[in-house]
């Protein structure tokens, strides 16, 4: 297999010691330039873990996706930034795929599927990759992917503590048209699953909503740290 020397992945962690080693197994063997895993201080065993595994790079940031991946991007070197939630497993030819990518294609992601056969989830994902195929906006659980230059000059995800996908997507809409690929990113459905189906979506379509109002967030209990 070759060597991606073009592509960094960058992976936020807080409290992920249950997750974060099957998700780095399934980045290691594609061979990226590097795996920035960038931690806010966990109190588990998360940096311990990462830490081992050769090809990894443990930095640390301030609490907060936005900040914790743009400090990620800061210190990356690839030409192509990737970023990846801790609980989400890239997909087998995610980075065979992005390098193909011809120079007109700027940013992207990748369809999105639950973990687990509950029919509700798998719904949900049919719906999401709807909405990202018509929006062209990504959520983080899609492995969002970006041209490092755009990314700088747009200024990296806004300070935000929840909906720093969605901005930055809004942000990459206004430059370029990202690509939604075929390949599956699969995310663990544990936090749908613990706070009910129907519950959190209808939690994330009012987030969605006061964010596209632009008024102030509510909900946030969603966002709690479930491990």
């Amino acid at each position: 297999m070759p060597e991606f020397d073009t592509i960094s992945v960058i992976i936020p962690t807080l409290n992920e010691e249950a997750r974060i080693g099957t998700t780095l197994a399934s980045v290691l063997p594609q061979r990226p330039a590097e795996v920035l895993v960038v931690d806010s201080h966990s109190s588990d065993a998360t940096v311990a873990i990462a830490a081992a595994m050769i090809g990894v790079r443990v930095l640390q940031a301030d609490k907060g996706r936005a900040r914790q991946m743009n400090a990620g991007a800061a210190a990356a070197r690839g030409d192509w930034l990737l970023f990846l939630h801790a609980d989400t497993l890239l997909p087998p030819s995610a980075l065979e795929r992005i390098n193909a990518q011809p120079e007109g294609i700027l940013a992207g992601a990748f369809r999105h599927r639950f973990s687990g056969d509950d029919w509700r989830l798998r719904l949900i994902s049919r719906l999401d990759n709807t909405r990202a195929r018509l929006t062209r906006i990504a959520f983080g659980d899609q492995a969002i992917f970006v041209r490092r230059t755009l990314f700088e000059r747009l200024g990296g995800f806004p300070p935000c503590d929840v909906m720093e996908d969605v901005a930055f997507g809004e942000l990459l809409r206004k430059v370029t048209t990202p690509v939604l690929l075929r390949e599956e990113a699969i995310t663990d459905a544990r936090k749908f699953e613990q706070m009910g189906v129907w519950a959190s979506l209808a939690r994330v379509g009012v987030l969605l909503t006061f964010h596209r109002l632009r008024l102030p967030l509510v909900g946030r209990s969603f966002f709690k740290e479930i491990r």
